[in-house]
């Protein structure tokens, strides 16, 4: 090889991080040099540590090579993949939101940009994308995306299944969110004034139930209109 041998540190918790020369970075990811850095000049890869004249590459550079070659195969154009990046780096992070209290009973779920696109095919734009960052269903931590609800993630999945556009079901949940935001005030004033703070959280789930069967009534009366109650 013309290169030297990538350089192995230890990281957080003893963990080896590995840094790569331009080549052996290439050939980690299967691609070639003039393809790396034609990603690197478009800007679709971090610029990488600089040694003096050495420049150095990580693991985190051969996750986004992996991510855009997944891309790739599922049918993205490089332009597109590149809007996708901008949204994604601009979107808020895990350590962003850590102060925010995390839901207590929804459960997160981790997926790679590839895996995200497989779960709405052709609807991951960067349109889109920004949008579900802005609204808080996805935050990123360093290659990964992190889906606050695995319960939104699939309704939502579903629907576009359906045909029904990955926009709509995102500019109807921001509809719901001010809904849900009002009902949840409407229960916490109420809690609050008749119940204890140690009582607040075994109550919750009575409010989840009056909204869930106001909800069905609701549903009953527009999609059955006419029909007498059962």
């Amino acid at each position: 090889m013309t290169e030297e041998t990538a350089n192995g540190t230890a990281g957080n918790g003893g963990r080896e991080h590995r840094e790569y020369r331009m080549d052996e970075l290439a050939t980690a990811a299967g691609i070639t040099v003039r393809t790396l850095r034609f990603y690197r000049e478009r800007g679709l890869i971090p610029p990488p540590r600089r040694e003096g004249r050495i420049a150095w590459y990580d693991d985190n550079h051969l996750a986004r090579l992996r991510t855009i070659a997944a891309l790739l195969e599922r049918g993205h154009t490089l332009n597109g993949i590149a809007d996708l990046t901008t949204a994604f780096e601009s979107g808020r992070n895990v350590r962003e939101v850590l102060a925010l209290p995390a839901p207590s009973e929804e459960e997160p779920v981790r997926l790679t940009p590839g895996e995200l696109a497989d779960h709405f095919a052709g609807e991951v734009t960067a349109e889109n994308l920004a949008a579900a960052l802005d609204l808080g269903y996805l935050v990123t931590d360093g290659e990964e995306i992190v889906h606050v609800s695995r319960r939104l993630l699939d309704v939502s999945a579903a629907l576009v299944r359906e045909g029904v556009p990955l926009a709509e079901v995102l500019k109807a949940g921001a509809r719901v969110r001010e809904h849900a935001e009002a009902l949840a005030g409407l229960f916490a004033e109420l809690l609050g004034a008749y119940a204890s703070e140690g009582d607040l959280e075994r109550l919750r789930p009575l409010a989840k139930s009056v909204v869930e069967a106001e909800l069905s009534l609701a549903l009953d009366r527009r999609l059955r209109p006419g029909e007498p109650a059962s």
